[in-house]
C-alpha cells in the first residue's frame, strides 16, 4: 500500500472523529457563555527624570533586555515659526543640522564613522517640535553621544549640503503631483486649516530660492538650547553613569532664554463647500469630505474615540464598501492633536461612475450617526476593538518611555494613556449620540473630489456650487 495512502475505514473514522469535535464545539454556544478573566495589569517601569545644570531634562530607563541603546531628543521649535515667504526653511535646518557636519567633523566622516558601528543619528524639525534620534550598541554609547552633542552644539551648515537638500526639496516639489491620494491630502487640509495657514502651506520654488545659510544659523540659535530640549534615554545602561556621561558631553552646552512665538490660531470654516480637482487620466475618484476636529486632552476624546470606530468599521465600510460594493477604500476618522485641533475626515476611493453616490452615502452616514442611538453589540464591538489593542501602547520600553516624552513635550499627564482607556471603558449608547449631535457636522463639510468629472454618475454640481481648484506648480525663477 502507498504510504501516504488511507484505508477507508481510516478515513470514515477520522470523519467521525471531526465531526464529533465540531459538535461538541458548537454545542458551546455563543461567545457570552465564556468567561474571560480580566486582562494582567499593565506594570509601568520606572522611568527617572534629572534635569541638567543648564536645563536639559532627561528621562532615563533602564532595560537590559539587548545590548542597545536609544536615544531620542525633542526640542520646541517648528516649521510653524517660519517666515510664509521661506517656507521649507525649518526643515532643511533639521536636515542641514545633521549632514552639514560641525566645526570638528564633516557630515560625511560622521555617516563613515557611524557605519562602522552600525549605529545612527538623525535629526528633523517638524510643524510644532524638532529633534535628534540616534541608537546603538551600548559599547558605542561613549562615542556617540559625543558626536550627537557635536551636531547639537557645533553645526556649521555647510554651503554645499544647504544646497543639496534645496536641490532634494524641488524634486519634491516637481512631482507632488504625480500621486491623486497625495493630491488629495493636501489640498483638503488647505481646505480646513486655509491655504496660506502654517497647518496646510506648502512650499514652493521661490519659498525654498529664499532661504540662505544665515536664515538657518538664525532659527538654529532661536531654538537650538539645552533648557529648550528634553531627551529620552532607553537601553542597556547603569543610570548613574548614564547620567555622568550625558553630564560630561553636554554639561559646557550653556542656555539662553528661549521665546517661543504665540501659535498659530486655527477656526473652522463652518460653511458648505464643493471642490474639484481634475485628473483626466485616472478611472477612480479620490474623496475626502470633512471638517476640522479637535483637541486629545477634550473630555470628550474617550466617546469619539468609540464613535469615530462605529461610524468607520461599523457604518461607512459595511454600507458603502460591503452592502453597496461602491470603494475599494472607505474610512471615516475623527483626528485630534496635542496642541491644535486635527481633521476630520471621511472619505473613499471609488469608480468615477459611483462618486456622487459615494459622497451621498457618506453624508448619509454620518446624519445618522445623530439621528439614531447605536446598538449595543456596535458599542461592544467598537470598545473591544480599542481595549483589545491597548495593551500594545505599552509593548516595548522604547514605546513607553517616548510615549511619556510627547506626554511631557506637549503638557499633558503622563498617565494620559490609561485615562483615555478608563474613559472608552465607561461610553455608553448615550456618550456615542450626543458627541456625534455636537461635534459631527455634515452640514458644514468642506468635500474634494479628485476625479474626471467626465465620468461621474451625476454632475458634482448637485450637491452644490463647485469650486474648481487649479495645482498647477508655479515654476521656478529664471
Amino acid at each position: 500500500m502507498h504510504p501516504y495512502r488511507l484505508t477507508r475505514q481510516a478515513a470514515c473514522l477520522i470523519f467521525a472523529l471531526v465531526v464529533s469535535c465540531g459538535s461538541a464545539l458548537a454545542q458551546k454556544g455563543p461567545k457570552e457563555q465564556f468567561e474571560f478573566p480580566p486582562l494582567n495589569p499593565i506594570r509601568m517601569p520606572e522611568i527617572r527624570e534629572v534635569t541638567l545644570g543648564n536645563g536639559l531634562r532627561l528621562f532615563l530607563l533602564e532595560d537590559h533586555d539587548y545590548p542597545t541603546i536609544g536615544i531620542r531628543g525633542r526640542l520646541y521649535t517648528g516649521s510653524i515659526y517660519e517666515s510664509p515667504a521661506k517656507v521649507g526653511l525649518a526643515s532643511i535646518t533639521g536636515t542641514v543640522l545633521r549632514t552639514g557636519g560641525t566645526t570638528h567633523i564633516s557630515g560625511d566622516e560622521i555617516d563613515k564613522e557611524l557605519e562602522t558601528m552600525a549605529a545612527s543619528i538623525e535629526t528633523y524639525i517638524g510643524d510644532n517640535s524638532g529633534g535628534i534620534s540616534a541608537s546603538m550598541l551600548k559599547d558605542d554609547a561613549g562615542r556617540c553621544l559625543e558626536l550627537m552633542a557635536d551636531i547639537l552644539m557645533n553645526p556649521v551648515f555647510s554651503e554645499d549640503k544647504i544646497e543639496l537638500a534645496k536641490v532634494q526639496m524641488k524634486t519634491g516639489i516637481a512631482r507632488r503631483n504625480d500621486d491623486v491620494g497625495q493630491i488629495a491630502r493636501r489640498e483638503f487640509e488647505k481646505l480646513i486649516y486655509g491655504a496660506a495657514h502654517p497647518y496646510a502651506r506648502q512650499t514652493e520654488y521661490a519659498t525654498v530660492d529664499a532661504i540662505t545659510r544665515d536664515d538657518m544659523v538664525a532659527f538654529y540659535q532661536a531654538y537650538f538650547q539645552p533648557n529648550n530640549m528634553m531627551m529620552a534615554v532607553w537601553g542597556d545602561f547603569r543610570m548613574e553613569e548614564m547620567v555622568e556621561r550625558i553630564k560630561q558631553v553636554f554639561g559646557g552646552w550653556s542656555g539662553r532664554p528661549v521665546e517661543l512665538p504665540a501659535k498659530p490660531e486655527v477656526k473652522a470654516a463652518g460653511k458648505f463647500n464643493v471642490n474639484y480637482i481634475e485628473k483626466t487620466d485616472v478611472n477612480q475618484s479620490n474623496i475626502m469630505i470633512g471638517h476640522l476636529g479637535g483637541l486629545m486632552n477634550n473630555p470628550d476624546f474617550p466617546a469619539l474615540t468609540v464613535m469615530n470606530n462605529i461610524l468607520s468599521w461599523d457604518r461607512m465600510f459595511k454600507k458603502i464598501r460591503t452592502d453597496e460594493g461602491l470603494a475599494y477604500h472607505v474610512w471615516g476618522y475623527y483626528g485630534a492633536n496635542y496642541d491644535y485641533p486635527g481633521v476630520f475626515s471621511a472619505g473613499a476611493q471609488t469608480k468615477s461612475e459611483s462618486t456622487v453616490r459615494a459622497i451621498e452615502l457618506i453624508l448619509e452616514e454620518m446624519k445618522k450617526m445623530a439621528a439614531e442611538e447605536v446598538t449595543d453589540k456596535e458599542l461592544e464591538k467598537a470598545k473591544d476593538r480599542y481595549l483589545n489593542s491597548f495593551v500594545f501602547n505599552f509593548d516595548s520600553q522604547a514605546e513607553i518611555i517616548n510615549r511619556m516624552l510627547t506626554y511631557t513635550y506637549f503638557g499633558y499627564p503622563l498617565d494620559f494613556a490609561e485615562q483615555i482607556k478608563s474613559g472608552v471603558e465607561k461610553v455608553d449608547k448615550a456618550d456615542i449620540q450626543r458627541v456625534a449631535r455636537k461635534y459631527l457636522r455634515p452640514g458644514q463639510v468642506s468635500i474634494l473630489v479628485v476625479g474626471n468629472k467626465k465620468e461621474f454618475d451625476k454632475p458634482l454640481s448637485s450637491l452644490g456650487q463647485v469650486r474648481v481648484i487649479d495645482i498647477t506648480i508655479p515654476p521656478p525663477a529664471e
